[in-house]
């Protein structure tokens, strides 16, 4: 088996030696800059250990092999498409939990609490005997979070840990009724055809006033105008995104440029699952993914 390894996924020697145990592995230590490169990389290999640089632009020509990837989110190509080349594709679910929920996390602590504005603060709060505001805190606080996967059932636990009422979205629940009530709206769906655009206008108009929204996921979920126009209607206190879809750290992205400028808008730029224990865990899934396409007992397909 020939294995070709896209670009740099920081393996460790273990990890190393497991892959090469499986096949001739080569390593490529750069991103692919262009959908050429990519295919120049891959040529003649039976197995691709990937990244989303280059196979995001050349998908639709990659033909009769065996993909994985060391994350969650692989909506940034058509499946039809690849099950048409004869490609199957794996993904590495749930590996970015820990940190993802971290995230979302210090954003409803940032969000609630505005710790941002108290961190090294030189405003004169004691002046004219005038007190530091009060901030609304987690605890009693009602969040609801839409999906009750891997990433929501974290956040759900650490929520619970805050002593926050929790609740959740699931397939087949009424959207509207299920945000109505919220302080803060968790969104850990995943992208797929029936949640292309799902919180729209009417989703956004439903919330309670004077909650807040945490996006986490890709942004073809999210209506992000319509989230706009609610946050500056004042329906909305607070909106925080990490820009999901977007390339890992592109702060030239159009998505995030628009939502730097808003006020009431905390964004990062897609690193929310960058943590060492993210990266293992992807690469220890990735090879797991290899190891089980080579004994004819494939795992994690969504191919």
């Amino acid at each position: 088996m020939k294995i070709v390894v896209t670009n740099n996924q920081s393996f460790t020697d273990q990890q190393k030696s497991r892959l090469e145990s499986l096949g001739d592995v080569t390593y490529c230590d750069s991103l692919p800059e262009t959908a050429k490169e990519y295919l120049q990389r891959i040529e003649g290999a039976d197995i691709i250990c990937s990244g989303t640089a280059g196979l995001q632009d050349a998908y639709t020509q990659v033909k009769d092999v065996y993909i994985t990837v060391g994350f969650v989110s692989v909506a940034f190509v058509d499946l039809d498409v690849l099950r048409k080349n004869n490609v199957t594709l794996s993904n590495a679910p749930g590996v970015n939990r820990h940190a993802v929920s971290e995230w979302v996390m210090y954003m409803v602590l940032s969000l609630m609490r505005e710790f941002p504005r108290f961190v090294n603060t030189n405003e004169a709060f004691r002046k004219d005997g005038n007190l530091p505001p009060l901030t609304i805190g987690l605890a009693g606080n009602k969040m609801t979070i839409l999906g009750q996967g891997k990433i929501g059932q974290q956040v759900g636990k650490l929520a619970k840990a805050f002593d926050m009422e929790v609740s959740y979205f699931k397939r087949g629940d009424n959207i509207i009724t299920a945000v109505s009530d919220a302080d803060v709206v968790v969104n850990a769906l995943s992208s797929n055809p029936s949640t292309r655009k799902i919180l729209d206008k009417g989703f956004f108009s439903a919330m309670k006033k004077g909650s807040y929204f945490v996006d986490v996921t890709r942004s073809e979920i999210v209506d992000d105008e319509a989230m706009l126009h609610v946050l500056d209607e004042g329906r909305l206190y607070g909106v925080a995104s990490d820009c999901g879809g977007i390339l890992v750290g592109d702060t030239n992205d159009p998505l995030y440029t628009k939502l730097l400028k808003h006020p009431k808008v905390l964004v990062t730029p897609h690193v929310s699952y960058n943590t060492p224990m993210s990266m293992k865990l992807g690469a220890d899934v990735m090879i797991d993914n290899v190891e089980a396409w080579t004994k004819g007992k494939p795992q994690n397909v969504v191919t």
